[in-house]
């Protein structure tokens, strides 16, 4: 039977926030993903970093320097809860470096270590493995989830939201089971999708590979599906699709390890080293070492040196250089291989400088009224603040709209400008910052 146009137990919005994990803008600006629910499109600049930088910095409004979420490994023996591991150095490397070993002992680890966000041991020599810490031990998804400050979880159980925030531990499938079947029930203000598929695909084979066009029409049929069954139970469903970043093809692999340990220093004495995928983290322990480092660096072409007045510009200049005191960043499509991500190379690749053309992310929504100020990832922090504090006005009294009292904005539904400094100024509890 057909619905009538308003139903007694609607709600009037539901933000449905939808974040797919590296649908950066150059996968869709030629593809018509979702241009029928989602027509407004822009693409946002990313965060310098890794998905540890881009993911934290979304759920916060907040940039690296300020949340502390950057990279994963650090130079930090004192906190290092990995001494027991070191054992491992003695086993054969033909084991310990096979990804099957490192992905189940990763599991083993992270249980023994009650760590609650995302953890791999990836490939971190067993020998040096005491030399470091790891600093996502909480789930920035999850209440009290960040290094430093609040997140999205943390607002929405301030300001009393009923939300669904996806579950990172479940698959893609489950996911958007338990989304759908809370949007069923009507009683959710809001709601946060998480999809990460997309980005091991990428990884996988590459950002033209024929797979990736099926993977957008299942998600655009994922979509469609939760707009038609939230339609049951909302007059308006406010959505945004988005990502963190892009993927760039890896055509040029750089074994810059080698290259390093041909000097004469000492890792551990003389200095200490992160190869992350598109760039190396050194700390350095005299200044023979230091300048050593620095002018081998300064002659390979497929790099440079991060200054650190553009760190600074990037939002990751780190006063007390905890994640490195010299970046050496890849251009983009080179790759550090071997690195302690990895043995072997991946066809692409992301973490490059967020001005290069395959690291721009993107945003797609059905919201004619996006400012212009939402330029970057973090600013969807405050579309999600935005929304869910309209979703709460609107949605907290039942019966037609022009009689649902004590609302506060107008029955057009045109949402206040989000302001950018909003994000940090919302009314949280205060939490114990972590280094």
């Amino acid at each position: 039977m057909e619905r009538s146009r308003y139903q007694p137990d609607m709600k009037t919005i539901l933000p449905l926030f939808i974040f797919i994990d590296a649908c950066g803008w150059e996968i869709i600006k030629d593809d018509p993903f979702c241009n029928t629910v989602a027509p407004n499109r822009r693409r946002l600049e990313s965060v310098f970093g890794y998905s540890s930088a881009c993911v934290p910095s979304i759920l916060s409004g907040r940039w690296p320097e300020e949340h502390r979420n950057w990279c994963y490994f650090v130079y930090d023996p004192k906190h290092s809860p990995f001494r027991w591991l070191k054992p491992l150095q003695w086993l054969p490397k033909a084991i310990t470096s096979r990804r099957i070993v490192r992905r189940w002992l990763s599991k083993l680890v992270k249980v023994q270590l009650k760590f609650h966000g995302y953890f791999d041991l990836y490939n971190i020599p067993f020998k040096h493995i005491s030399l470091f810490d790891f600093t996502e031990k909480k789930s920035p998804l999850r209440p009290r989830g960040m290094n430093r400050g609040p997140n999205i979880s943390d607002f929405l159980e301030e300001s009393g939201i009923a939300h669904h925030i996806s579950d990172p531990t479940r698959s893609e499938t489950e996911s958007f089971d338990a989304v759908l079947a809370d949007v069923k029930t009507g009683r959710i203000d809001f709601a946060f999708v998480y999809w990460p598929e997309l980005d091991g695909l990428l990884h996988r084979e590459g950002n033209q590979s024929p797979e990736i066009s099926p993977k957008l029409r299942g998600y655009e049929t994922r979509i469609h599906r939760l707009l038609e069954v939230a339609k049951e139970q909302y007059e308006e469903v406010r959505l945004y699709v988005f990502s963190d970043h892009g993927m760039a093809n890896c055509d040029t692999l750089l074994d810059l390890k080698a290259r390093i340990e041909q000097m004469p220093l000492q890792f551990g004495k003389d200095y200490a080293v992160v190869y992350d995928s598109t760039m190396a983290r050194f700390w350095f322990f005299n200044e023979d070492a230091r300048r050593t480092v620095t002018e081998t660096l300064r002659t390979i072409p497929d790099g440079s040196i991060v200054p650190d007045a553009e760190l600074e510009r990037l939002h990751c200049l780190f006063p007390d250089r905890y994640f490195g005191e010299l970046i050496f960043l890849m251009c983009e499509g080179v790759l550090i291989v071997p690195s302690h991500m990895g043995e072997r190379p991946i066809r692409a690749m992301h973490g490059y400088h967020p001005e290069e053309k395959h690291s721009y992310a993107a945003l797609l929504t059905n919201q004619p009224d996006i400012p212009d100020s939402i330029s970057a990832i973090p600013h969807i922090y405050n579309l999600m603040v935005r929304d869910a504090l309209l979703a709460k006005e609107q949605n907290r009294s039942q019966g037609p709209p022009e009689k649902r009292a004590g609302r506060r904005f107008p029955v057009t539904r045109k949402a206040p400008e989000p302001a950018l400094a909003f994000s940090a100024r919302v009314s949280i509890p205060n939490f114990e910052e972590e280094k």
